[in-house]
């Protein structure tokens, strides 16, 4: 019989060399559709112990179809129609496109998407007591796959439930021709994204999708999860069941208040689940550590509601979204990171899991919290974010305008004063030194009171500055040498110390036996020479008070007065002095 319909075929042109087919050519004929794996593989053995050809896959939003192919469209237009005839599949049986289909499920480890037109099966041939000698003498014409006409386009669509609507709108959105709200009402708006679409993809422009072509829409919104195996997972101490990109990620440990999945064959996916009891205050502590993680960069939108957030970290290498909302005393969401410049399956996979989430009972608690792996630069397993690099200033003003190195903030994408926001306001490319304003003021504890005059040399002197950029909470404080007025070289803006300094220290006071300040640590000049440890230079007060804002250099600037107690110069030195941190 095979034979007999090759013969068949061949009689009619139906045969065609797999290498001439195209990708429009192959289709298969779905037959049923299941809501759970299990259902639609057991389904599918039974099939296939009848049937040829029987292949299972995802369909996307939790669906399983089975399908017989992949065939020419001319063979699976006379599968369809045989075993319809003789009831061998449901009569709402239709030829669907490659691009329906997602990961294969059955056969077990069967890949065959990409694979080339089978022959129709012989079941599926016209039997030779079926054909009377008129119907041999004149052979029925090639069987064609036609569309339906607009009004039958219109007649099926208005079959379609208010939900089908919708996704044909949101699929069409994401392809990049409506732009209007998703509501299931095909007005003008949609009408003409559908047209758009139809011209973009080669129909005719009628501004009526036919079954056909919403099938392929829906298709092509569906195709960029192929091989994400996006999946419903429980997680029952987290309470909170929600379809995740099983391919890409896998389940790593619980660290309160999260679940990790980690990334799987470095794919750079990850996902973090949030589950912990807690009020609005809570609520907007949690939306203020994310923003310290290295998983959520500091670019990109963000917004805390009052009973939800959501916060989107754009970098180079990767974007992470995040959303939590608190309902009934606990707070749950999730976080995915996904590698940058692959933004149509980002955004679909996040609809994906922000549609699928469902809060279960169960929530983690702090006395499930891992107490073996603590570390400073750590929240609950993920690493906090760090700056790319750190140093000190001093405030100059009551409100918090700050003064510091300017090689320490240049290049900088956002910087900030201890933990507050800031701009550069003036610079002073020349000698090293820029004026910081904070976005929002500040009420440091002390203010500069820069020196007008000479300091006697050989006087002591005190550095408050963070040498370690930032480990240590408070501002160190090191004790040193007023050597010379000037630099190496004669710099008259500078002034030469002896003191023991790290880094970190750059841009942070030094304060005279008074408590002035007389000038500010800066960079060490490039010179081949390698200088002794404790020669240090420092911008002097005279040029800091010139670049100051009109209205400060008078109220920053005081007179000499009379020595202080070493604990007293301490104390001020403490309460003027910053981190200032640069993140790029």
């Amino acid at each position: 019989m095979r034979l007999l319909i090759l013969v068949w075929f061949v009689s009619f042109g139906w045969v065609f060399s797999a290498a001439a087919q195209s990708g429009s050519d192959v289709v298969w004929v779905q037959i049923e559709a299941h809501s759970t794996l299990q259902e639609a593989q057991s389904r599918a053995q039974i099939i296939a112990a009848e049937l040829e050809d029987v292949n299972g896959f995802a369909l996307g939003n939790g669906w399983y179809g089975i399908a017989l192919g992949p065939y020419r469209r001319t063979d699976a237009q006379r599968v369809l129609d045989v075993y319809r005839a003789q009831r061998q599949i449901p009569q709402d049986s239709y030829i669907a496109l490659s691009a329906t289909y997602r990961q294969q499920f059955f056969p077990p480890g069967a890949d065959v998407l990409r694979r080339g037109a089978l022959e129709a099966p012989q079941e599926a041939a016209p039997s030779e007591t079926a054909q009377t000698p008129q119907e041999e003498a004149v052979p029925e014409a090639s069987p064609e796959v036609i569309d339906e006409t607009p009004q039958q386009a219109r007649n099926s669509e208005r079959r379609l439930s208010k939900q089908e609507r919708k996704n044909l709108q949101i699929a069409l959105q994401w392809a990049g021709h409506y732009s209007g709200g998703i509501d299931g009402a095909f007005g003008r708006g949609t009408r003409r994204s559908m047209e758009s679409w139809q011209v973009a993809n080669g129909f005719e422009p009628t501004g009526i999708l036919t079954t056909l072509q919403r099938e392929t829409l829906i298709g092509q919104y569906n195709a960029v999860l192929e091989g994400l195996d996006l999946a419903l997972v429980s997680d029952a101490r987290a309470g909170i069941d929600i379809k995740i990109p099983k391919a890409l990620v896998q389940f790593d440990r619980h660290d309160y208040p999260f679940a990790h999945y980690k990334s799987v064959d470095q794919s750079g996916v990850q996902v973090v689940l949030i589950s912990q009891e807690g009020s609005q205050s809570t609520l907007a502590a949690l939306y203020d550590v994310m923003q310290t993680l290295e998983i959520v960069p500091m670019l990109g939108p963000r917004q805390l509601r009052r009973t939800s957030f959501e916060l989107t970290g754009e970098g180079d290498q990767f974007i992470s979204y995040t959303e939590a909302s608190l309902k009934n005393g606990q707070i749950k969401g999730f976080t995915l990171v996904w590698p940058a410049q692959d933004e149509a399956r980002r955004t679909r996979v996040i609809e994906e899991m922000r549609a699928s989430l469902i809060r279960t009972d169960g929530v983690l608690t702090l006395a499930q919290a891992r107490l073996d792996e603590q570390a400073i630069d750590l929240v609950s397993g993920l690493e906090i974010r760090k700056p790319d690099r750190a140093g000190s200033g001093f405030f100059t003003d009551a409100s918090g305008t700050l003064v510091t190195s300017s090689g320490l903030v240049e290049g900088c994408t956002r910087i900030t004063i201890d933990d507050d926001e800031a701009s550069i306001t003036n610079t002073v490319a020349e000698f090293g030194l820029a004026i910081l304003t904070p976005q929002a003021s500040l009420a440091p504890r002390q203010v500069a009171q820069l020196a007008s005059g000479a300091t006697r040399l050989r006087t002591e002197i005190l550095v408050g500055g963070y040498p370690y950029g930032g480990v240590l909470d408070a501002p160190t404080l090191s004790v040193g040498q007023l050597v010379d007025m000037s630099g190496l070289r004669g710099e008259e803006h500078l002034l030469r110390l002896s003191i023991g300094l790290q880094r970190g220290d750059v841009g942070g006071p030094v304060l005279s036996e008074t408590g002035q300040v007389i000038g500010m640590i800066t960079l060490p000049g490039a010179t081949d020479q390698q200088l002794p440890a404790k020669v240090q230079f420092a911008l002097k007060a005279s040029e800091i008070t010139a670049a100051l804002p009109q209205g400060q250099q008078s109220t920053a600037v005081s007179e000499g007065q009379e020595a202080l107690q070493v604990d007293e110069i301490a104390e001020r030195a403490r309460g003027m002095t910053a981190l200032v941190s640069c993140w790029e």
